[in-house]
Formats: C-alpha cells, sequence, structure tokens
C-alpha cells in the first residue's frame, strides 16, 4: 500500500527533501510555481551537478482563472482556442507577466531575496530548467526523482500538491507515493511526452530576467536611478492631471491667474490645494 501525505499526519516537504538528497535529477509538474518557495527545496537542488541528466527539469501547466474555463466551456461548439505559434507566444508573455506580478505581491523579506537569487543562480548554471506546457490547461502534480539504485531506481510523488510551500506543507493536501516499477516507468514517458510536445516552450532565461530586474537583483539599485524614476512618475502625473484639470470660470487679476496656474501643478501631487487672491479663496482637495 502507498504512503498517504496530506500535510495533516504525514507532510510531503521532509519526505520529497529526503527522496531529493539520495538522487541524481528530477522531473516535476505542476499546476502552479510560486518564486519565493523554490528555496524550501533548493539545498538539494543545489547538490546536482547541473546539465542534461543531472539537473530538475520543472513543467508548468497553464492554468485558468474559473471565470475564463467556465467561458470556455460555454463557447458555442465547445472548442477550445486553437494553438498555434502566435497564440503560444501570447499565452507565455502572460505567464511570465504573472510570475513578475508573484513578486509585487507582501513584503519582501531577506529569506526571500537569498531564495530567489539562488534560483535565478541554478537556472544559469543549468540545475533547474523550467518549461511552460502551452497545448493545452494542464493541472497535474508529479514529482519524480532518479537515482542510483537498482532496486528502485525511481521514486514518485503523485497528487494535489503545487510547488509552493502551502502545497507542500501546510494546506490539505491528498499526495501518495509511487514505489512500483512499471508505474514509475509509465509516468516517466508520460511527463517526457509532454516535455517534449511541440507548445512546450522554455521560460528559464525569462525567469532569470525577471529576477534579475526585481527587487532580488543580486546589484542594488544606484540611488539617482530611484530619484530619476521619482521625477517620471510625477512629470506623467502632472501630465495627465493638467489634462484633466480646470479651474472654475470666474474674473480674476493677474496675480490671482498666476496663483491658479502654479496650483493647478502643485494639484496633481498634493492632497489639497489652497488658492488665494484679492477677490476669493478656493480650497481643492484630490478625490
Amino acid at each position: 500500500m502507498p504512503q498517504i501525505f496530506d500535510n495533516i499526519e504525514k507532510h510531503l516537504l521532509p519526505t520529497l527533501s529526503e527522496a531529493m538528497g539520495v538522487s541524481e535529477r528530477g522531473d516535476f509538474c505542476v499546476g502552479y510555481f510560486n518564486l519565493r518557495d523554490w528555496r524550501q527545496i533548493d539545498a538539494q537542488v543545489e547538490k546536482w551537478t547541473g546539465g542534461e541528466g543531472h539537473c530538475c527539469r520543472l513543467l508548468v501547466g497553464m492554468q485558468r482563472l474559473p471565470e475564463e474555463q467556465l467561458r470556455a466551456s460555454m463557447r458555442v461548439g465547445g472548442a477550445d482556442e486553437e494553438v498555434d505559434n502566435a497564440t503560444a507566444i501570447k499565452w507565455k508573455k502572460q505567464l511570465a507577466q504573472s510570475f513578475r506580478e508573484q513578486l509585487s505581491f507582501g513584503i519582501p523579506t531577506s529569506a526571500d531575496e537569498a531564495g530567489l537569487r539562488r534560483l535565478a543562480d541554478q537556472i544559469t548554471s543549468e540545475k533547474l530548467v523550467v518549461k511552460l506546457f502551452l497545448r493545452h490547461p494542464l493541472h497535474a502534480e508529479l514529482y519524480l526523482q532518479f537515482r542510483q539504485d537498482l532496486l528502485s531506481p525511481r521514486v514518485g510523488y503523485l497528487g494535489s500538491s503545487n510547488l509552493t510551500l502551502s502545497g507542500l506543507s501546510k494546506h490539505g493536501e491528498l499526495n501518495v507515493d509511487v514505489l512500483d516499477h512499471d508505474a514509475c516507468e509509465k509516468l516517466a514517458r508520460w511527463f517526457e511526452d509532454r516535455w517534449t510536445v511541440r507548445f512546450c516552450q522554455d521560460i528559464s532565461a525569462e525567469l532569470v530576467d525577471i529576477i534579475n530586474n526585481s527587487w532580488a537583483r543580486p546589484e542594488a539599485i544606484p540611488p539617482h536611478h530611484i530619484s530619476s524614476r521619482r521625477h517620471i512618475t510625477c512629470h506623467k502625473r502632472r501630465e495627465r492631471g493638467s489634462a484633466s484639470f480646470a479651474f472654475p470660470t470666474t474674473s480674476a487679476t493677474p496675480f490671482s491667474s498666476s496663483r491658479k496656474r502654479r496650483s493647478r501643478s502643485l494639484l496633481i501631487t498634493s492632497t489639497s490645494v489652497v488658492v488665494w487672491s484679492s477677490e476669493m479663496l478656493w480650497v481643492s482637495a484630490r478625490p
């Protein structure tokens, strides 16, 4: 009988890490990959030499939001969108953007920063290769390990846990270990068939670029770059605000008109502006 890992009575993460520690490579397939949570298992991957046959191959399925799934099921004819090169490129860009948006959530920590840098380094050293499966939505969770063992050369973990801290350790899940030789061989062929399909595209370089251009980048951002960015952002806000803001039409002296012109630019970056003249007093607050 297989072991059950439900993250309640028995957690998947410790057993998976132990199996990776005595393995030389791995094939993982998940529906969702959290970049920050790679650090939960990166120490085991770091021991592998990297390159073909000595790395972790990670296949990430294309997920749809529930409303998108409903829209697709209600489409006339019931057929999914046909996949061609243009569609695959579009989906790849969308998924790359979703990885980029992951790093904008929450408050960054030193552990997150160090983990993301190790992730980028392992991709660069070919210890990790990440591909997106774009042929159709894929929500499979498989962790298959390969090792030099005559009795048990392969061991797999199959179930519902995504490659996230919650999926591996916290949320209630249902996973089982697969030790049978024939079953592991079939799982290995299943993974290889999807890894080599036409619309399975490598996104490793894009992930390195996303990390190296985020708050986890190896080099600190020069202060004058931050200052320049602030000026550019304020200038764009000022242009948008000047196009949509107008003062009340009323007679005013040249002195009050100059005050209005000055306050018009200040209004874009201030919460409130007071304009005074010899005729009247205006107080304007941003919504």
